[in-house]
């Protein structure tokens, strides 16, 4: 359907703001033919709202669809909420869709004065600097981060934004093992991206963390954008602790050196009857021909977001959260269902902000289903990729799918599970970055390299789905003969990952053989299928360190970053390529295979001459922990069954 022609308001306003002496609260409803502000002192239609309401206002017509009114002597911590009028005599109980805070369950929003809510060093917090060649991306949920009674994290902080704040926890406490923030440090990741905590709607928030039975979800129903998850807080009840608690865990892990990134859903909300719906129905949501509403997102409902004020909103909300929480970048879910013109106005508007440029954006580059546009709108999928700045990335499913197998089909193989040779050329592109190709994209720097995130099969999973001959239990211990193949199909994956060209990407756990027990899209299933599992960390800290030394190895030669590989030309299904001093190959056969070291010369300053000493390549580093150093036997580097090498030149044969 067309999009409405309303008048647009863009002075960034919107919402409740204090001051000293009262608040002014102004809303965008072009479409009302009256609004009224009603004020409370709880947070909650649930409690005693005759002992909590306070008083009502009628707020006046502004510019450009603008309603307002100012209130003396009403400041930070009251509630409130609106009742909108139409012309038709319809009347709709609302909060506000531009509310920076909120109370219990995000029924009601907060007048929030936000200086006061920024903890000890706020001031000083700062961007971790990480160049982007160095980025590692670990992904997690708020919750399966602490869950575990084994986390080492003090029980009342399991599950809530306050454990990132504990900086020494360990398995159990005892000091053997490290969880958590020490985990990650010792992991060496650069980035922990985050799945939604603004606030959504499909979790009680009046039920305590610490108990049992209570709910889960991954959290991608948006109900208040701009205010924090109540449930990660230590007391959803008053507004401003969660704001506090969630800025004390974004300063934790800069104080780590660890960036922060924000998966934020502005592609649809938690339902079609939504603040925006209720403040100006018919706009902020897609519909069809008919009137019904468009469903892209398989979610209900799908965002417009190429009308001009629902742009003007995320782009307001992108850049609060950049300003006010110090976010370092953005994942953007369901991207393909986002206007590239939409997409490239946060770019810009995050690159205004003091350090913005280095704020990172990325997404899924498509879709559920199909939706319903205005005419002449670009979504930012992968056709749309040209059309995007070339500072928004992508996540890679091609390389995903090549490695492990279809996504969809859970026994379809992959290159590591069944089908080398159907695939050994997708993984010589994927190495690459995919230049050249139509998965290609503009920049290496775009491309998210990954085989597993919180949605589909876990990787461990998937290789128990693929490799074994019947549904198994996948809780494998991960430890024995039995385990072994899985064991190097999961060593070779991540070093598929971490030698490719592109930022190396994965699924918190997945370097300690992370299991779901099978359930592909677990975001609401109980808490304990989906919390990590840190003894299972500790007992599997062999594969922890094989991910460890990759992002060593990689942060230790720049190349691998965006450099230009050469990958040799063969015709089975080992691969093997040059880049800058190391050469990487992958071996993932049963056999002992050979790599001919003339064929690993390219021109270079060190390269002119294409005569080898026998020793000139040394195996730096091999994926499997019990073969002896592979050595080059006849001017040949010997790959070991099932192996991820990496050859070096010899210093003495480069000067």
């Amino acid at each position: 359907m067309p999009c409405p022609d309303y008048p647009v308001y863009t002075d960034g306003d919107l919402g409740a703001y204090p001051d000293a002496a009262g608040t002014t609260f102004r809303v965008w409803a072009p479409t009302a033919s009256g609004v009224t502000l009603r004020l409370f002192t709880a947070g909650s239609p649930g409690e005693d709202d005759a002992a909590s309401s306070m008083e009502s206002h009628e707020l006046t017509p502004g510019k450009n669809g603008t309603w307002l009114v100012r209130c003396d002597g009403v400041g930070h911590g009251t509630y409130y909420d609106y009742i909108v009028r139409f012309p038709d005599g319809a009347e709709h109980r609302t909060a506000d869709p531009w509310a920076r805070a909120a109370g219990v369950n995000g029924r009601r929003s907060m007048v929030v004065d936000v200086s006061r809510t920024d903890p000890d060093g706020w001031a000083e917090d700062r961007r971790p600097h990480v160049p982007s060649r160095d980025l590692v991306i670990w992904e997690t949920h708020i919750g399966d981060f602490s869950n575990d009674p084994h986390s080492g994290v003090p029980a009342e902080h399991r599950g809530t934004y306050l454990a990132f704040t504990h900086a020494h926890t360990s398995v159990d406490g005892k000091g053997e093992f490290p969880t958590c923030v020490a985990y990650l440090k010792r992991l060496g990741v650069t980035a922990v991206q985050l799945m939604p905590f603004y606030d959504y709607g499909s979790i009680d928030e009046t039920v305590p963390n610490t108990t049992a039975d209570r709910d889960f979800n991954w959290g991608y129903d948006p109900l208040n954008y701009n205010v924090p998850e109540g449930s990660y807080s230590t007391n959803p009840h008053d507004g401003a602790v969660r704001i506090r608690e969630c800025k004390q865990m974004i300063q934790a892990l800069h104080k780590a050196g660890i960036k922060v990134i924000m998966d934020v859903v502005y592609n649809h909300m938690f339902s079609t009857d939504n603040w925006f719906e209720r403040m100006i129905p018919g706009y902020a949501l897609r519909r069809r021909a008919d009137g019904s509403f468009a469903d892209g997102s398989a979610c209900t409902n799908d965002v417009a977001t190429e009308h001009p004020m629902m742009r003007q909103y995320i782009v307001d909300s992108v850049t609060y959260w950049a300003r006010e929480y110090h976010i370092d970048g953005f994942r953007f879910d369901l991207m393909g269902l986002i206007d590239v013109d939409t997409m490239n106005a946060v770019r810009a508007a995050l690159d205004q902000l003091p350090g913005g440029a280095t704020i990172l954006m990325h997404g899924e580059p498509w879709a559920a289903r199909e939706t319903a546009l205005v005419k002449g709108t670009i979504l930012a999928d992968k056709r749309g990729m040209p059309y995007l700045s070339p500072r928004i990335g992508m996540f890679c499913d091609s390389t995903r799918d090549a490695v492990r197998g279809h996504v969809f089909y859970q026994k379809v193989p992959g290159y590591l599970t069944g089908a080398a040779a159907d695939y050994a050329v997708d993984i010589r592109h994927a190495e690459d970055g995919w230049r050249g190709t139509l998965s290609g994209t503009a920049s290496v720097g775009q491309l998210i390299q990954y085989v597993s995130a919180h949605d589909d099969l876990t990787l461990w999973d998937k290789l128990c789905a693929t490799m074994r001959p019947l549904p198994v239990d996948a809780d494998y211990a991960a430890e024995g003969a039995c385990c072994e193949d899985l064991m190097q199909a999961n060593r070779l994956a991540a070093g598929i990952v971490f030698a490719a060209a592109g930022v190396p990407f994965l699924l918190g756990g997945e370097e300690f053989a992370r299991t779901k027990h099978g359930v592909s899209d677990s975001f609401r299933s109980p808490v304990t299928l989906n919390q990590l599992d840190w003894r299972r960390a500790q007992r599997l800290s062999g594969l922890v360190d094989h991910y460890a030394a990759l992002i060593r190895l990689r942060r230790g030669n720049p190349a691998y970053f965006g450099g230009a590989r050469m990958i040799v030309p063969r015709n089975d299904e080992v691969v093997v390529f040059r880049v800058g001093d190391d050469c990487v190959a992958i071996n993932p056969t049963d056999d002992t295979r050979t790599q001919a070291a003339v064929q690993l010369e390219m021109p270079g300053p060190y390269d002119e001459v294409a005569k080898i000493a026998p020793n000139d390549w040394q195996c730096i580093y091999c994926s499997e922990p019990e073969v002896t150093t592979p050595q080059v036997e006849r001017r040949l580097l010997v790959l070991p069954p099932h192996s991820f090498t990496v050859w070096r030149r010899s210093r003495e044969s480069r000067e």
